[in-house]
């Protein structure tokens, strides 16, 4: 039997094992039939903590559908309050440094990419406003924040049919690792209203990347200035940036409770 833990970050749930005292296998199916609601355990990411010889844990996170990706924000934000205390965080992103804060976590997720092929797109062009979009959206921005996102900023969100442009824009070739897909809309100088569709996993509560790639795109638009309240369906985020920097996101972590599983009937 294998002891996990349940966790959210704005409502972006997850399973949380500790595989540091002995390893566990995880494969996409086993991935995958974790995460489902219905016959497994439930949750949007899978995440699994390991050793690091370079770092005080590792992290590997899967997506609901199995894949696994390189950075997830309120994930991160978990880390500290699963292990007990401040963390340096080895993940497929890079180093990734989180602190405890009352109700909370701040983590500093490293900096933005801006190339083309960081994002990483099919063809050359410039991120900023980019020279695509898809039906009545706007020229979107692309930002990597240790995990692909295109962001489109729109006048107003409730007009927006998330569920049919989400997945259309996910896997576009044009983002050949696919992509995190993020509508915003600018209420005040310094707040955002954000609705991410998440690569692998769909529509979620909160996306912890997708507020940082979006407050950054937002800020070298000059929509709006530093820090940055995100506000998702599950709540706010705070992310503070300024060019040529780091990013520091601020927000809430939920331990929900315990269990143990038997990950071989997985």
């Amino acid at each position: 039997m294998g002891r996990f833990s349940k966790m959210h970050g704005l409502g972006n749930d997850f399973v949380v094992i500790d595989a540091r005292d002995g390893a566990v296998e995880m494969t996409e199916a086993r991935a995958r039939a974790v995460a489902d609601r219905h016959a497994g355990i439930g949750c949007d990411q899978l995440i699994l903590i390991g050793n690091a010889p370079d770092a005080d844990v590792s992290m590997q996170i899967f997506n609901a559908d199995g894949s696994e990706v390189e950075a997830c924000g309120n994930a991160t934000r978990c880390v500290p309050l699963f292990v007990g205390r401040d963390v340096l965080i080895r993940t497929k992103a890079g180093l990734l440094d989180a602190k405890s804060v009352d109700g909370g976590a701040s983590v500093d997720m490293g900096a933005p990419r801006f190339d083309w092929d960081a994002i990483p797109l099919a063809y050359p062009m410039d991120t900023l406003t980019m020279s695509a979009s898809w039906e009545e959206l706007p020229a979107p921005a692309a930002v990597n924040v240790g995990n692909p996102h295109v962001i489109f900023f729109v006048d107003h969100l409730d007009g927006v049919n998330f569920d049919r442009l989400g997945p259309l824009i996910e896997h576009d070739p044009l983002f050949p690792a696919r992509v995190n897909v993020n509508f915003a809309q600018v209420v005040g100088d310094d707040h955002l209203r954000l609705v991410v569709w998440e690569r692998g996993a769909g529509l979620t509560r909160a996306c912890g990347t997708g507020a940082c790639a979006t407050a950054v795109a937002a800020v070298r638009r000059k929509l709006v200035t530093g820090p940055v309240t995100v506000s998702l369906p599950g709540g706010d985020l705070v992310i503070d940036w300024a060019p040529g920097g780091t990013i520091r996101m601020t927000g809430p972590a939920t331990h929900v409770f315990d269990g143990e599983a038997d990950w071989d009937r997985f």
